[in-house]
């Protein structure tokens, strides 16, 4: 007996419903990219293992999938690397690409291959599919996708403004309420660490202060003290941990704790007004709000980051989330090129919205009119009547086999269409078609050449 077969843990496949669904995300989010200018753009599944290593931090390389070199991969590892397990040694012997982890180092090897041929501010969407080495949990997937919106060649605070913009219109498009777009900047972290004396730990601290919402105060502390960061420095840092109140209030508790940071003072300059700006500009639906605990654990941000959370009653984390990266190309040779960009997570996205029921009663309904199948004659008149309505937009199928026609009308109330059209051997004699209103029970009987009544009704 044939083993039953499976997929890996953290992947899935999807029904056509689920699909539709998914389609139906991503189409909302186009859409909107598109309105503020974005242009598509493609990268590969894979790329050089050199990409991608050494951009997310000792934690996002270890979740990077390697893929075995082809052939004899062992053929360039000698006995002794091999016994010792010496894994930093061998890995790039064995393995010399990688599946993606995120959609943003390969855009920025992307600016600088194509840097000839792109023009600056380059405003670029994309939406494919990731891979991370993860543990799987609700919301948390080996493969799932990305749908990201950069901008580069722009130092402005106008890119920030838009990408919040951006997130409030999607939301609010998709009809998703009680959304809430966190932000925060690196300057701000820069200067909490250098304050309490952690500067040369900078990525520990931020590494740790991510997982806040996730694992909690007391194994954040636990963390930082692990990574090497002082128990004083920790204790003095905590005070902030639980920072509330207005935005103004919070703040001028920031100002006093960083009075003696520059680059902190400026964090929190340049945070005021991109909040100001926001309130000025005013929200669709979604709510702008500052959080001192946002890190976004990536290395390569330097400047405003963005987080969005589902609306409270739904416990699924982050849907989104972003930032500004003043030099993320330079990582590949080309200096000085100012990005900042936002993704949203689909997978989330999905989840968040099926729990709540919002999505659109007739996205499961791809056939509008679906014509029985009476034998061979009378299948002939059917699928010519099909062509003509497919012809006028309409979405229009034929039962492939002369089977019972209780079978097909099961089969077709099943599959949840609204129309089905009869041409019987009385119909196919006397030149006409019945359709009858799946959801109402009423017939109407048209002569066949004039179906465009017919469509004209399904297109008002």
């Amino acid at each position: 007996m044939a083993q039953k077969p499976s997929i890996p843990k953290g992947t899935r496949d999807f029904n056509p419903g689920e699909v539709l669904k998914r389609n139906f995300i991503i189409q909302t989010i186009s859409r909107q990219f598109e309105r503020f200018g974005f242009q598509p753009i493609e990268t590969p599944a894979m790329e050089n293992m050199e990409t991608l290593m050494g951009k997310y931090g000792a934690e996002g390389d270890r979740l990077i999938f390697k893929i075995l070199n082809s052939g004899d991969f062992l053929k360039k590892i000698d006995r002794e690397s091999l016994e010792q397990k010496d894994i930093v040694q061998i890995t790039p012997l064995l393995s010399e690409k990688a599946l993606r982890y995120d959609l943003t180092v390969p855009f920025a090897r992307y600016v600088v291959m194509h840097q000839n041929e792109i023009d600056f501010p380059f405003k670029r969407y994309q939406i494919q599919p990731v891979w991370r080495a993860d543990r799987p949990q609700r919301g948390r997937f080996r493969e799932f996708y990305q749908c990201d919106a950069d901008v580069v060649g722009a130092k402005g605070l106008v890119q920030e403004l838009e990408f919040i913009q951006l997130y409030d219109r999607v939301f609010t498009d998709l009809g998703l309420p009680g959304v809430v777009i966190k932000v925060n900047h690196r300057k701000i972290l820069s200067g909490i660490a250098e304050v309490i004396g952690a500067a040369q730990r900078l990525t520990d601290f931020t590494v740790a202060l991510d997982k806040l919402d996730k694992i909690g105060p007391e194994k954040v502390r636990q963390e930082m003290i692990e990574k090497g960061i002082s128990e004083g420095a920790v204790k003095r840092a905590s005070a902030l941990f639980e920072l509330s109140g207005s935005t103004e209030a919070q703040l001028n508790i920031l100002r006093e704790f960083l009075s003696e940071s520059p680059v902190g003072m400026q964090g929190i300059s340049e945070l005021e007004l991109l909040i100001s700006q926001t309130e000025a500009l005013g929200m669709t639906g979604a709510t702008c709000q500052i959080d001192i605990t946002l890190a976004r654990g990536l290395n390569y941000y330097t400047g405003a980051i963005f987080e969005v959370s589902a609306p409270p009653e739904i416990p699924m984390g982050s849907i989104g989330g972003g930032g500004r990266y003043d030099d993320l190309t330079g990582i590949f040779g080309l200096r000085d090129v100012s990005g900042v960009g936002i993704s949203f997570g689909l997978d989330r996205i999905y989840l968040v919205m099926e729990e709540l029921g919002l999505f659109p009663v007739a996205l499961n309904q791809t056939v509008e009119v679906f014509c029985l199948n009476f034998g061979e004659q009378e299948s002939r008149a059917a699928l010519k009547l099909v062509m003509h309505l497919r012809d006028s937009g309409i979405p229009a199928d034929l039962y492939p086999d002369p089977v019972k026609v209780a079978k097909q009308f099961k089969y077709a109330d099943k599959r949840g269409f609204p129309y089905v059209i009869l041409i019987g051997a009385d119909e196919l004699r006397e030149g006409q078609f019945t359709v009858k209103d799946m959801k109402t029970g009423q017939q109407q009987t048209y002569a066949m050449e004039d179906w465009q009544t017919f469509a004209a009704l399904l297109n008002a």
